[in-house]
């Protein structure tokens, strides 16, 4: 699958589980059942991924992890906020740097509306 086909399977599925769920639940609630919906879908989909820090020589267990990793590739992470803000973008550009994905989807579950509360991030510095 292409990178484009892929995050259009990961955003119908958001609206799936939202569109069931609503707005208003905890991050993990969307998480559990995007994560189902995304598996069923036969998408190789990590959840909690572990995402280590490697500074200069060093590797640093730091806690860190993707909410859901897609076809190895594709970063999603899930908020239930009432507005993404800048922080959130800046975690998503972080994610994808020390991953080395070039894609991230940022998933706000708490607005009336999904498709007001996607943003598709790009890494334009991607190798």
């Amino acid at each position: 699958m292409k990178d484009n086909e892929i995050t259009e399977a990961v955003i119908g599925a958001a609206i799936k589980v939202h569109r069931e769920l609503g707005p208003g639940l905890l991050e993990s609630a969307y998480q559990e059942c995007l994560y189902y919906e995304l598996v069923k879908s036969g998408l190789i989909t990590e959840k909690e991924k572990p995402l280590p820090l490697i500074y200069e020589e060093i590797k640093l267990e730091c806690g860190y992890r993707i909410d859901l990793f897609v076809e190895k590739r594709i970063i999603v992470e899930i908020k239930s906020v009432e507005a993404l803000n800048d922080v959130h973008l800046a975690q998503v550009l972080t994610y994808l740097k020390l991953s080395n994905a070039r894609i991230g989807l940022l998933i706000n579950f708490n607005v009336v509306k999904l498709t007001n509360g996607v943003r598709r991030v790009i890494d334009k510095y991607h190798k």
